[in-house]
């Protein structure tokens, strides 16, 4: 993998990164209604993080899009509440470190934008990255928090920042 940059998205990133979250999904059998593979703002993430104390992230290589992940208030939720969002990567891009930077700078902005807890929603498909949020910190809840839609994961994480 080429030495890659990490920058906030563009509207003209959305399809590559719609590409990424859906074909990594199938990859881990998630393809399903619940997930973000089915959920309508996939498409037009750009749109979807454009808002006050929200931010995505893609990390670029060689021109190409590799990964991506953001912050976003928790749909439902308490205002002191952001929750991680369509954190995936290329098969490339991991096992080098991406994901713990990317995670690293959301959490840095969720800080800095007042948010005193970060949530995320996971499956037991998903086991090589609920081990990076492990690391990081969050701990397992017994239930979901917020109105995020997303029925099809069954494993909710928090940590207080």
């Amino acid at each position: 993998m080429e030495p890659y940059i990490i920058r906030t998205i563009a509207p003209a990133d959305d399809p590559a990164i719609a590409h990424i979250v859906k074909t990594t999904l199938t990859e881990f059998g998630m393809n399903k209604a619940g997930t973000a593979f089915s959920d309508p703002t996939t498409d037009h993430l750009s749109q979807l993080f454009d808002i006050p104390r929200a931010v995505y992230y893609v990390a670029v290589a060689n021109n190409e899009i590799i990964g991506g992940a953001g912050i976003h208030p928790l749909d439902g939720g308490e205002a002191h509440v952001c929750e991680l969002q369509k954190m995936y990567l290329l098969p490339e891009a991991r096992g080098k470190g991406l994901a713990g930077k990317l995670i690293t700078l959301c959490l840095d902005y969720a800080k800095q934008n007042g948010y005193t807890q970060c949530y995320l929603e996971t499956a037991p498909e998903l086991a090589r990255a609920r081990k990076v949020y492990e690391q990081f910190g969050f701990r397992y809840l017994t239930g979901p928090m917020g109105n995020t839609g997303h029925f099809g994961c069954d494993s909710w994480m928090l940590k207080d920042l």
